[in-house]
């Protein structure tokens, strides 16, 4: 058996290197590749389900469509909580493979999903209790109770959707891609299939939306439970023989999870701010077309985000390995890529505005919206192609385990340029609505520059820093002096 085949003798008769961990060991550019194609798959079909839901939400009138908007806010801060810890969740085992610390990275993918539960336990009844003044307090004004009866749905499946969010994360850890696009698609299409049965022919309206939510994700908790627990043919084991509790391993987790879902509150107040200035400059309506704008312009970025979740697994790999070389590729791959993907969205978005916005204006009670919502995505056509050095940008920060830079990343764009830019168009250059969406742009823009340069000046210094480059350990190996600190997986402080 030669050196780059062997494996850790311990682990061998149950848990064999996988494809998977040798992806994400080898070439960073092929690893993101072959990442990301299934997680774009899988996540443009769950975003379709997203433009489905709208679509089908557009039949109830504006109000209906508002009232999601309304949701939308603190919707997003419980998929940053779930997509935070999960990326906490991935740099943590990432980091643990690269470093060839097998039982390591088994403990950790535990700690994750019991993290999850723990947290869901705290979350949930508050949420449920206090749904309707909350989303008063974001603006609902006297579509408060019919949001609320949305939210209430959404929120008692807080623990769906941390647990499935963890299981995605356990699983493009160990470079399985394929396994959770499989549950992502199952998830999306039942969902797609569950709406128009629940909300006309049960009857339910927009509560009908969230139970083809709470089903759904019932569903792919059942799957990954399955794959984990009954048939354990992935790579990492998630039984109790690796496990023992361990605050430094939570800590390391939260000390990227967190920011990383503060990342996505920054998203939600930006989220709470332009409501509130769509509704000061152009009434409500106003907030039923951005929220409808808004998820064509989620489904465009899904490529770059899944690009990005690629890169925090790869840069967690090559950073707990110290090829740094192998970080430098990655972001620079990254970041091209998703630039050549915003720019050949953008072209399409903007030759069929009229068109996509006609999607969601085809009923009586919202055809009044469609200008609207199609001079919105005209506008955020310049949005798309400086997604990705600020989203790549964050993933190798949160790959690495430096969560807290990320967070600082996604605070200066979100509500230092976005928002600050958003205020001075609307209201000081009084440009109105369109000055709201002109002002995401700018923010966004100059947020994205910012981070790459960051990102770059940090992998920079990580190679100069290092000296001589260790060469590729395989499980069962021994490393030499130069290679045993990678056996020590780096956490939240860079010990």
């Amino acid at each position: 058996m030669t050196a780059s085949d062997s494996i850790d003798a311990a682990c061998l008769p149950r848990r064999p290197e996988t494809a998977g961990v040798q992806l994400l060991r080898g070439d960073p550019k092929r690893a993101i590749i072959h990442l990301s194609l299934p997680m774009i798959a899988a996540m443009l079909l769950q975003s379709s389900y997203n433009v489905v839901n709208a679509i089908w939400v557009a039949g109830l009138g504006s109000d209906a469509m508002a009232a999601i908007g309304f949701v939308t806010p603190v919707f997003m801060i419980l998929m940053g909580l779930g997509n935070g810890i999960g990326a906490g969740a991935t740099s943590a085992i990432a980091r643990r493979i690269g470093a060839c610390d097998r039982k390591g990275a088994n403990n950790a993918a535990v700690h994750g999903l019991l993290l999850a539960v723990g947290l869901a336990a705290i979350l949930t009844f508050p949420l449920i209790l206090f749904a309707e003044p909350l989303l008063t307090l974001f603006g609902a004004g006297a579509t408060a109770p019919l949001a609320a009866t949305y939210a209430r749905v959404i929120f008692g499946g807080t623990v769906l959707l941390l647990f499935v969010n963890i299981g995605y994360a356990v699983l493009r850890a160990e470079g399985d891609a394929k396994r959770a696009m499989y549950a992502m698609v199952a998830s999306a299409l039942l969902n797609i299939v569950l709406d128009p049965i629940l909300i006309y022919w049960f009857g339910l309206g927009i509560t009908g939306a969230a139970w083809g939510v709470l089903i759904s994700m019932s569903m792919v908790t059942a799957i990954l439970l399955y794959w984990f627990f009954v048939r354990r043919d992935t790579f990492l084991s998630l039984g109790w023989e690796d496990f023992h509790p361990d605050r430094r391993l939570i800590g390391d987790m939260l000390h990227v999870g967190l920011p990383a879902s503060l990342e996505f509150g920054l998203m939600s107040a930006l989220s709470i701010t332009v409501n509130w200035m769509l509704v000061a400059t152009a009434g409500t309506d106003a907030v039923a077309s951005y929220t409808a704008g808004w998820r064509v312009v989620m489904f465009a970025i899904i490529p770059v985000a899944a690009i990005g979740t690629s890169v925090v697994s790869v840069a967690g790999a090559s950073y707990g390995a110290r090829r740094y070389d192998k970080l430098r590729t990655a972001h620079q791959f990254g970041v091209g890529l998703g630039m050549g993907i915003g720019i050949a969205l953008s072209a399409v978005v903007y030759v069929f505005a009229h068109q996509i916005a006609w999607i969601f204006a085809y009923s009586p009670q919202s055809a009044h919206l469609a200008p609207i919502i199609a001079a919105f995505l005209a506008t955020m056509c310049f949005f798309f192609p400086f997604v990705a050095p600020g989203m790549i940008s964050s993933s190798v920060f949160q790959g690495t385990g430096k969560g807290f830079y990320s967070l600082v990343m996604s605070l200066i764009r979100s509500l230092v340029f976005c928002a600050f830019f958003a205020y001075v168009f609307a209201f000081v250059l009084d440009m109105g609505e369109s000055g709201v969406w002109w002002g995401i742009v700018t923010g966004n823009t100059l947020g994205g520059i910012v981070g790459f340069l960051w990102a770059r000046f940090y992998v920079m210094r990580l190679i100069r820093l290092s000296g001589p480059r260790p060469p590729d350990l395989a499980f069962g190996v021994t490393p030499g002096p130069a290679e045993a600190a990678a056996d020590e997986p780096r956490g939240a402080g860079d010990r």
